[in-house]
Formats: C-alpha cells, structure tokens, sequence
C-alpha cells in the first residue's frame, strides 16, 4: 500500500502547489487564522472526512478512522503567518499588506491536506486512525498547541508526528535528533525610568538611555561568564526604544528581547541573571525600573523510539538522499514541544533548500523548494505505519510472552 500512497502523493503535487500558493497569497497573523480555519475545515467537508473546529482557537482537527484496528496517530501542521511585508518577486505573492507565509507553514498545511485526501481512499485498508491536526498560532506564544491540549482534543492519541520545512537545509535531506532538537524560546521587557533633562545639561539627569545601554552589553556578559561552556544559551535584545529628539536625554527607555536555552536550569539562572544586573545598573544609576519575563515554548525533545521510526519510514523514500540522524538542536522555538511533553512523538526538518543562498526563515524574501511537500507527506504517513507495524509487533512480543 505504502509505494501506492507514495505515487499518488506525486500525482497530487501539483495540487498540492496550488493550495499552499492561494494559502500564500492570503496568510492571516496568530490568533486571527479564521478564514485559514474555514478553508481547511472545508477541505475536510468535500472529501467527506470528519473533523472538528475551533479547536483550543482557531485549530481544526480531521479524524480518519481506518477500517482495522490500531493506534490513534496525530499528524499535525500549523497555518499562521508572520506580520512581514513580502519582498518576493513571484506571482503568488501575499496579497495581504504587512502580513506572508515566512516560515513554510502554509506548505505544512498543503502538505497534510493532500496527504488526507490521499489516505481517505484507503479508509478501510487503514490500521487505526489519524488525526489531521492543522494548528494556528504556532508563531506567537503562548501559541495554539497548548490550548488544543489543554482542550483535550489529543488525550486519546499515541503519538503526535510533526515536521518543518527548512529553507537552508538542502531539498532532499530529513534532519531529526533522538533529544532535543528546538530551544527554549522566551521574551522579557524592561523599562528604565531615569530623568530627562536638556542634553547640555547630563549632571542634572538619570540618563535612561545609558543606563539601558549597559543593560545590553553586561547581559551578554551572562552567557560568557555565568553559564557554564558546555551548556547553551542566547540573550538578544531585539528592540531598544528611547527619545524623541537630538538634545534631550530620555527620562525612559524600553528594551525587549528573547532568551533561548535548552534546559530549564539555565533558563531559570538567566531569569536571575537578568535581573540581578538590571537592578546592580539602576541602583548604581540611580534609577528605577519595571521588569517582565515571559516563558514562551519549553526546549521541544523528541522521544527516542519515535524519532527512530521516522528515520526507517524516510528509507523507503526515493527523494531522500541523506538523513541527519543527530543533528544539532536549532536555537528556533517551536510549541510542538507541548506534544512531546503529552505524548510520545518526533518532529523533523525537511529540507526544502530552493537556491544556492537561500533567504532564511522570517525574511522577508523567504520561500522553499515546493518539492520538499511530497517528501514531508511520505515520511509523515511512513511514521505512521511503521509505529503500527512496530506497536503491533510488540503487543504480539508481549502476548506471547504472558502466555
């Protein structure tokens, strides 16, 4: 069956390319997703499969039921967009102002719809069920994974396979680790409150754009000497706003940043480090201050036996050339860690590497290779078989062993 499912993944690519160019055109920020929402569950209504809405938001979840009996198999795909205004020269350009699919999301939810309307013509072939997952608010935490399953919508499920398509990562290469894979990714934000003053005048102010300036260099200052060599970490100041005019010291300045960690101990130390400085530097200042930290998505950590079995699905395909079976964890966060800390699960990179200099993920000229899509639909489905094929033979193990 599975060679089967394969060409009929390829025969269905250039529908494939189709929907993930309209989803292009017409991307819709987190938590406003509703007519992405429509479109899919629509999608599901013409192949006849059930599904549900307004899942823990805007998700939708579609549920083929497979005609033997199994596990229950999540496959799941995200479908927000990024608030980027799209620079590509192509004729499948957003057409939406300020707003693009910079992250190869609308090719994840083209991917799993396809590979649906593929499996529902081998409902009654099918061991056990899946479930399509199409998730919204991936991009800005506190994310729609964590809803769905606070929801409920994933208690009955024995596994959750997901994967991302990589624009810098060569089309025909699969990326996964037996651990970790993703970073921690969280946000803080600090305002310093000093006092303005004329700028010929610095001895009769508090200085918040000093005060906030040292901020950003002794905070770098916390990886490279307050967190330990072999362990990893990133503190980016992203946005620093203060001021108005030429000759008048700012009596307040706002720094925002994220923080990127593996492992919940350095997380919690940089928490402290930060704002153990940050209140050093305003009481030498003289200077006050208000400061907030916001723990986004936990480290995503794959489970080992999963992780495996994404590796043997990708060997019955063609396309795949090389596989990384340890690859280094991405400093990028992903709320699919949510599933994993739920649910046994694996999630991967496919490549998708559309020219020799690819743009990278949240710029504004990204894009990917639509031939990773079909390569990301098989290895998908192929997980989901081969976990059948290897929970079937264990239950079988275990059968005979109490016997």
């Amino acid at each position: 069956m599975l060679k089967q499912v394969h060409k009929e993944i390829e025969e269905l690519f250039p529908e494939m390319v189709e929907i993930r160019r309209y989803l292009h055109q017409y991307p819709e920020l987190s938590f406003q997703e509703t007519n992405t929402a429509k479109y899919i569950a629509n999608f599901y209504k013409e192949l006849g499969i059930p599904y549900r809405t307004n899942v823990g938001g805007n998700g939708v979840i579609a549920t083929l039921k497979g005609g033997k009996p199994g596990k229950t198999i999540a496959l799941r795909a995200d479908f927000d967009g990024l608030p980027i205004q799209d620079e590509k020269d192509v004729e499948y350009k957003s057409k939406v102002d300020g707003v693009m699919h910079a992250c190869g999301h609308d090719g994840h939810t083209a991917t799993l719809l396809i590979l649906a309307k593929v499996m529902k013509k081998y409902q009654d072939e099918l061991p056990g069920t899946i479930e399509f997952l199409h998730q919204h608010a991936e991009e800005y935490a506190p994310g729609g994974a964590k809803p769905i399953i606070e929801s409920g919508a994933i208690n009955h499920v024995d596994a959750v396979f997901g994967t991302h398509l990589w624009s810098t990562t060569p089309l025909g290469k699969l990326q996964i680790s037996n651990d970790v894979i993703m970073a921690g990714a969280d946000r803080f934000e600090i305002i310093i409150k000093g006092k303005g003053g004329h700028g010929a005048y610095p001895h009769e102010t508090k200085d918040a754009i000093v005060i906030a300036s040292q901020l950003v260099t002794d905070f770098q200052q916390i990886i490279s000497r307050r967190i330990d060599p072999l362990e990893s970490g990133v503190i980016t100041v992203g946005s620093f706003h203060a001021g108005d005019a030429f000759n008048v010291i700012a009596d307040s300045a706002k720094i925002v940043g994220t923080v990127r960690h593996f492992n919940l101990g350095i997380q919690e130390k940089i928490i402290r480090e930060i704002e153990r400085i940050t209140n050093g530097v305003c009481i030498a200042s003289d200077a006050a201050y208000e400061f907030d930290y916001f723990k986004g998505y936990p480290p995503l950590v794959n489970h080992e036996k999963e992780a495996k079995l994404v590796v043997e699905a990708s060997q019955s395909i063609e396309e795949i050339h090389t596989v990384d079976k340890n690859v280094k964890p991405f400093m990028a966060g992903e709320d699919f860690a949510y599933y994993t800390m739920k649910k046994p699960g694996a999630f991967f990179f496919t490549g998708a590497q559309k020219q020799a200099n690819p743009y990278p993920h949240h710029h504004p000229k990204f894009d990917f290779d639509e031939r990773a899509m079909p390569i990301a639909a098989k290895t998908l489905i192929g997980a989901y078989f081969v976990y059948q094929n290897t929970r079937e033979s264990c239950s079988q193990e275990n059968e005979m062993m109490r016997k």
